[in-house]
């Protein structure tokens, strides 16, 4: 045999065994952009048809629907919220879980993994925060608005990743990863926000309580417990007790994700050989005796096989498969179908020049694409961090400008600062209006742009 065949063979095991590697980072993102990108879609339905009914002769059903009592009792305890409140309370937890596992999952092995990639998202989504925060403090400096401030921060996914897929290939895949990478430490500086800033009062049973179910937390991920039900039930007291303690029930979700377990038990590339055996197994059972599912050592033989496929995924995997298409498909089109409903009328056009809607109107569009911008421009030239790999400048300001999208977010915290106020239906308008301005603005940037794919290898 030639020695230089074994050198390619070589070669050609390095690149497969990288490529496989790499595989374990690119498919979750790929799968994860796709199925955001396809929700926003759902999203926007929804949220074109709240504005609709709000708009539409049935527009007292519309806040009648919100407005609907629901309760839960447990002997003499009894908790009662409006429709509203159980969208935007209890099942958006469910939404800032998802968020959770993204964020531990990029943090542990996706683009914030790496300090050299994490760089540039990090101080572009800091740079993307603080501008639009201070414009929109420009705009409302000692004025009734001021605390709205929290708005124009925290960026869309969803409909970012929408924006982007119209584009379709002409589009570097490390641009869209920028994205995702930026909008996920975005939403974690926006929990912070909420957590800090948007507590009324502190009920101090309530934060005993979040105490020792997180110690439960704790010690359930060093135990290795891997069963989500688990979770699930230390997840719900921990909202109960959020919910008693004045502090958004919300960040119940965030804190449980970020003790679902990561780690696997036994490593993927063992799985085919055990699955394999087991088959052979099964077969050879057959063989032997009249095929009965029943059979207690088919049974064994299949339970063996479960547990190492258990064994071969991560707790966080699993749920975040679960979870995502319940958030993406569910439960933010009816966060949107409850809170984009603004009846646009004279009067509140007639505000779009005012303090509070242009802080938000201004901060979305050239707060979020300045702040990015500038921020990225400075990690880049001071060595911190390099641009994403086939993207240019103008891919990045593109990028910016689509980050602007604040829309959910935006809605989420806006529900917050303003909450029965006159303010709160000019904050959705100019959400709106400034969300649409952004998106339509990176579009146009992104069209005239034309992607500097780095060659592959030969």
């Amino acid at each position: 045999m030639n020695p230089d065949d074994l050198v390619h063979d070589d070669e050609r095991l390095d690149r497969t065994t990288a490529e496989r590697a790499g595989d374990r980072v690119v498919r979750p993102f790929q799968l994860f952009a796709q199925r955001q990108a396809s929700g926003a879609l759902v999203l926007l339905g929804c949220s074109i048809l709240a504005l609709a009914w709000a708009n539409s002769p049935w527009e007292a059903a519309y806040g009648q629907m919100q407005g609907m009592p629901l309760g839960i009792s447990l002997g003499e305890q009894a908790l009662r919220l409006d429709l509203r409140h159980w969208i935007n309370d209890g099942l958006m937890a469910i939404f800032f879980f998802g968020v959770g596992l993204e964020i531990k999952r990029e943090f542990l092995v996706g683009e914030l993994a790496e300090r050299r990639k994490a760089m540039l998202p990090i101080v572009a989504a800091a740079g993307g925060m603080v501008v639009p925060a201070l414009i929109y403090a420009g705009f409302n400096f000692n004025g009734a608005g001021a605390k709205g401030w929290g708005i124009p921060m925290a960026t869309d996914i969803a409909f970012a990743l929408g924006a982007l897929a119209v584009l379709g290939s002409r589009i570097p895949d490390s641009l869209k990863v920028f994205l995702i990478a930026l909008a996920i430490v975005d939403d974690l500086g926006a929990l912070l926000v909420i957590a800090i800033f948007y507590t009324a009062s502190i009920e101090w049973r309530g934060v005993a309580l979040i105490a020792a179910l997180t110690l439960a937390l704790w010690v359930a991920n060093r135990t290795g417990a891997r069963r989500g039900l688990i979770y699930l039930l230390l997840g719900l007291g921990l909202w109960a007790g959020f919910l008693m303690s004045g502090l958004h029930a919300t960040l119940a979700g965030v804190l449980t994700a970020l003790f679902v377990p990561a780690r696997v038990r036994m490593v993927s590339d063992a799985l085919p050989q055990v699955i394999r055996r087991g088959a052979d197994d099964i077969e050879a059972q057959a063989l032997d005796n009249e095929p009965d599912a029943m059979d207690p050592d088919r049974v064994a033989i299949i339970g063996a096989i479960g547990g190492s496929l258990d064994a071969a995924t991560a707790p966080l995997q699993r749920m975040e498969h679960v979870v995502q298409p319940w958030v993406t498909y569910g439960i933010l089109p009816a966060f949107g179908l409850f809170n984009a409903g603004v009846a646009i009328d004279a009067t509140v056009l007639r505000t779009l020049p005012t303090a509070v809607p242009l802080g938000i109107m201004v901060g979305l569009v050239l707060g979020k694409s300045v702040g990015i911008s500038l921020a990225s421009w400075l990690a880049v030239k001071t060595g911190l961090a390099v641009l994403p790999e086939g993207s240019t400048w103008r891919h990045l300001v593109g990028a910016a400008f689509l980050a602007g999208i604040g829309f959910t977010m935006a809605l989420f915290i806006s529900g917050l600062a303003f909450a029965d106020t006159h303010f709160e239906r000019e904050a959705k308008l100019a959400i709106l209006v400034g969300s649409l301005l952004a998106a339509a603005a990176g579009i146009a940037i992104l069209l005239a742009s034309k992607a500097t794919q780095a060659p592959g290898p030969e």
